[in-house]
């Protein structure tokens, strides 16, 4: 998977780069992360990449006509996403959808944002939240880890990923280690009986739990079982959540 960012600030995509997993990811070669300044293609003496909005307003508006070269400079790609929060909500299956491309271009606006006539040399827009940033910049990152992560070799436990909150449907189970018991709080006495039925149904049943709790909104739209209908019903009978 190549990752092309289009910012006014590379030095604060960089250093996510160059830790942890995705350095290693990049060093194995199964990720590719190129930056670009977008100000390197500007044509004036200056790197002029904003200008004063049509129609008045406060801020700086970012120029049509420089964004609009950097993306003809990096060439061919199969998602030009631009970060805004105006775009679609980003969700699991948006993630997995692009982590099946082969090269995103991710571009970050600044200031008011870029002149609206981007939208007509995007693919996509994306938003990471019903927020406003100063920038596009943590919602690239942001991408870039949720889809990086599903490139296979990226983690090592396969398998691991497909059990995270939103790619079932359903938030995730909760999860323990050492030590057994911390200042009075033990570890739930299934996870530790070796008994892999017991645990796969406990885990399911946290999970519905607790979605339930945290976002039932999710239910609706989750693939359920007869015997995950069931449970869930149970509760409501039993009055607990």
């Amino acid at each position: 998977m190549k990752y092309t960012v289009l910012t006014l600030f590379p030095e604060l995509i960089r250093p996510w780069t160059q830790e942890s997993i995705l350095q290693k990811a990049i060093a194995k070669g199964l990720l590719e992360v190129e930056i670009r300044d977008i100000r390197d293609y500007a044509e004036d003496k200056h790197r002029t990449v904003d200008d004063t909005p049509y129609g008045g307003g406060a801020g700086m508006v970012m120029r049509v006509d420089v964004v609009v070269r950097a993306l003809e400079a990096v060439g061919s790609a199969d998602e030009v996403i631009l970060l805004t929060p105006a775009g679609r909500p980003l969700t699991q299956p948006l993630v997995e959808e692009l982590a099946q491309r082969s090269h995103l271009v991710l571009l970050c606006g600044r200031y008011e944002g870029i002149d609206a006539r981007i939208e007509h040399f995007v693919t996509r827009e994306i938003s990471i939240g019903d927020y406003v940033l100063m920038g596009g910049e943590l919602g690239a990152l942001v991408i870039l880890e949720a889809t990086a992560r599903l490139i296979p070799g990226v983690i090592k436990e396969a398998e691991s990923h497909r059990q995270d909150s939103f790619s079932s449907g359903l938030l995730d189970y909760p999860h323990y280690t050492r030590p057994p018991i911390f200042r009075g709080l033990a570890v739930p006495e299934v996870l530790i009986s070796g008994h892999h039925g017991k645990i796969a149904d406990w885990r399911r049943k946290q999970a519905l739990l607790r979605t339930k709790q945290r976002r039932p909104d999710l239910l609706e739209k989750a693939a359920l079982t007869p015997q995950d209908l069931a449970w869930l019903e149970d509760l409501n009978l039993d009055g607990h959540m």
